[in-house]
């Protein structure tokens, strides 16, 4: 089986992070997103992992080579922003017609039993039931087991059994087929080529498509969902991730990720925090936040907060004289 992750995007939502580092790199619960995702396929067993890269792809391929020798990597370029489908598109001189293909999108971690969707017998679709579909691809169900049709953000949803970013294809000659007639063809929906276009096709042409229910699915393209990943990655995770470093006068509440390279005095950390590597703070309280490579804060009380790598914060403290039965807010 050939895996095949989408890495391409530039991750507009969120910048200025995502100006100098790709979006699948950015750490949560100590470790990049990309990263988590490809422990995940290794831990089933899947080696063998195709990259469509694009924005600072050369930092990615570093990354993944450096960090899995063991497992084997192809890379194929995105240069322009086409949508999902014009990404696998690329990626189908990569495809064997008697492999199985997995794709699963750059910027979302899954929390769920992975060997049990592999075992599909039909091409599957991962979904979820969300309050508003029109931001998602959805399915809507022929019975209650395979899919009659699929539609990327209508906006007046049929169904809401949003897709959400993970796919078994059983017949990846029909999808080359199907996003050949979609590229070609000029078969856009919002200015994109779409993936759901051409499972759709897929099922115009007799592909049986079904569909299996995920509630672990994490979103990490906002700086809000990209924090709430972190924290149910770190409380899932809490007995393995706190890794001492050079602590003087520190209280952690948990759960945290503390990099053993970072050094840490007269502060409080947590919860729902990761501090990366090589990170210098002191006199500071910090809580759900994270805090990126070589940063160094000082006197800053932080929630919430995405710190950069690299980047020196110096807060200050406040003195004030209030009398009785007063009200004070800091911003």
């Amino acid at each position: 089986m050939k895996a095949v992750i989408p890495v391409a995007g530039v991750g507009t939502r969120l910048r200025p992070h995502t100006y100098t580092q790709p979006k699948v790199l950015l750490n949560v619960a100590g470790k990049p997103i990309l990263g988590h995702i490809i422990d995940k396929l290794v831990e089933n067993s899947i080696k063998d992992i195709l990259l469509i890269v694009g924005h600072l792809g050369e930092m990615i391929k570093n990354y993944v080579e450096s960090s899995y020798p063991d497992v084997r990597f192809e890379f194929i370029e995105q240069k322009e922003p086409l949508g999902l489908g014009h990404a696998i598109y690329l990626a189908g001189e990569a495809f064997k017609d008697e492999d199985e293909i997995l794709i699963i999108l750059g910027d979302t971690i899954f929390d769920f039993d992975i060997s049990k969707f592999l075992k599909s017998k039909f091409t599957t679709i991962g979904v979820k039931a969300v309050e508003d579909p029109r931001r998602f691809g959805v399915v809507i169900l022929d019975g209650d087991k395979f899919a009659s049709r699929l539609i990327e953000k209508p906006s007046e949803p049929e169904s809401n059994l949003a897709i959400v970013g993970i796919y078994l294809i059983k017949n990846p000659k029909l999808l080359k087929e199907a996003l050949d007639e979609v590229v070609k063809g000029e078969i856009k929906t919002r200015g994109e080529y779409q993936l759901t276009d051409a499972l759709q096709l897929m099922v115009n042409k007799g592909e049986k498509i079904t569909v299996f229910e995920i509630d672990g699915w994490y979103d990490c393209g906002k700086p809000e969902t990209l924090l709430e990943t972190n924290k149910f990655l770190l409380q899932k995770n809490s007995a393995s991730l706190i890794k001492f470093g050079k602590f003087e006068n520190v209280l952690l509440i948990p759960p945290v990720y503390i990099s053993p390279t970072s050094k840490i005095e007269n502060s409080i950390i947590g919860p729902y925090t990761t501090v990366s590597d090589d990170v210098e703070i002191s006199s500071s309280i910090i809580r759900n936040s994270i805090i990126g490579d070589g940063a160094k804060i000082q006197n800053a009380l932080l929630d919430s907060s995405i710190v950069g790598s690299g980047v020196v914060l110096r807060g200050d403290y406040k003195r004030v004289n209030i009398g009785d039965s007063s009200e004070i807010e800091f911003y």
